[in-house]
């Protein structure tokens, strides 16, 4: 009854109120009655007025990607702890991306950069990437690479058991 209704008045000319009305998104962006005719799940929603939240938004991933951050951030304190002996070049905590410069660790004699990713927001192995290289070129042993990565993972598990979150 309601819709027969809303379809006459938009065939008499009022539909342009109706637009006002009502905002309707595009995946594409701006709005009108084509997003209603390709989304069949459409709720319309008064402008200004906000959605109410149910129990399936906890299924859901509508963060906004450009303001939560997906890192764990016991492997990223770690890995800024562990590797504290190279001088760091960039960090980017949303990509979860911290590239350094060439150092020598303590008691080595050889300089190394890294890079490392932490991608995932879990405390696991799995979420922790790291890559090593030598000055002048050179394969870094795989030993080094796990050395590196083990002390980091430990160091991580300590600043959970410290914060009292385990």
């Amino acid at each position: 009854m309601v819709l027969g209704l809303a379809l006459a008045l938009a065939g008499c000319g009022a539909g342009s109120g109706l637009k006002r009305m009502f905002s309707v998104s595009q995946p594409g962006g701006g709005t009108g009655e084509d997003a209603v005719m390709a989304n069949p799940d459409y709720v319309p929603q008064k402008v200004g007025q906000e959605r109410r939240s149910t129990v399936w938004d906890l299924f859901s991933n509508s963060d906004d990607p450009n303001i939560t951050v997906e890192v764990n951030k016991y492997l990223w304190q770690a890995s800024l702890e562990v590797l504290d002996f190279l001088p760091i070049q960039t960090v980017d905590p949303f990509s979860g991306v911290i590239v350094t410069g060439y150092g020598t660790p303590p008691g080595g004699g050889r300089a190394y950069r890294a890079i490392v990713q932490v991608k995932d927001p879990s405390l696991d192995a799995r979420a922790l990437k790291v890559a090593l290289e030598r000055r002048g070129g050179g394969a870094v042993p795989p030993e080094t690479v796990r050395a590196v990565e083990d002390a980091i993972l430990t160091r991580a598990r300590q600043l959970r058991i410290r914060d009292g979150k385990l």
